[in-house]
């Protein structure tokens, strides 16, 4: 059985004392690392005390992106040696918001997971269409041509190791939540695309989030789809209660 996996994504949020508070408070609420991975992705002035803060209770500490080289004159960037450094475990790569507003594309998402693997993080990849797309019937075709870009390259025993979030764009901070049966039918097929790319052996291992709009009342029937292993969850993570509920919900999975 697939590990449920719940990210918070705290994206451009919290001052550094509200962080810090935020860590604290659920510091002896987590459930036990072994039940569900519970990731806190934060922005980059977080990273330093959290990660020292997080050694030891069952959290993990990820960014929300980074640039694929190593060092060099990229001003205003961080690089993957900057994060392995501090032990960050995870890092979102291809988030729809870095593609829209930061000309992020398959191409850079791709070398951005290379690097990430060659660092030893974990990449949490993101994929999903906008609302024009699904209305037109191009839902499937969109997300498997960014998965098969996105992990172009990777060893089988990598893309395992891969964590991809679906996040319908159209579903992303708007309130609208796909349904389960629609968020879990493109993940059923994003599995059959890694199946077909790579190996069976890699479809049942990968583990697929949804995101768009998570809360705490629609966590529950996300999580008993087949194909959904978790969730990369904005606004709801913001707020230690409703972030909790939801690591809650994914240890409870049978």
């Amino acid at each position: 059985m697939r590990k449920p996996i719940i990210a918070g994504n705290w994206k451009m949020n919290k001052l550094a004392a509200e962080g810090a508070r935020f860590l604290m408070d659920i510091r002896e609420k987590v459930p036990e690392e072994g039940r569900v991975e519970t990731v806190v992705c934060a922005p980059f002035i977080h990273l330093p005390f959290l990660s020292e803060a997080a050694r030891d209770f069952p959290v993990s500490i990820g960014a929300q992106n980074m640039h694929h080289e190593e060092s060099g004159a990229f001003t205003g960037e961080v690089s993957p040696a900057m994060l392995s450094d501090l032990l960050i475990s995870h890092v979102i790569i291809g988030h729809s918001e870095r593609r829209q507003y930061f000309n992020e594309t398959d191409e850079t998402v791709n070398q951005k997971t290379h690097a990430a693997f060659e660092h030893g993080i974990t990449p949490i990849v993101c994929v999903g269409e906008s609302l024009e797309q699904r209305e037109n019937n191009e839902t499937m075709d969109f997300v498997e041509s960014q998965v098969v870009k996105g992990l172009e390259g990777l060893s089988e025993e990598q893309v395992k190791d891969v964590v991809l979030a679906y996040e319908p764009i159209w579903a992303i901070g708007t309130g609208k939540t796909a349904s389960s049966e629609q968020a879990n039918e493109v993940c059923t097929h994003i599995r059959k695309v890694i199946e077909k790319t790579f190996s069976k052996e890699a479809a049942e291992a990968v583990r697929i989030q949804y995101g768009g709009s998570v809360k705490p009342e629609t966590i529950e029937e996300l999580l008993s789809m087949s194909d959904i292993d978790g969730a990369l969850v904005g606004g709801a993570s913001l707020k230690e209660e409703s972030f909790l509920k939801l690591v809650e919900a994914g240890a409870n999975v049978s």
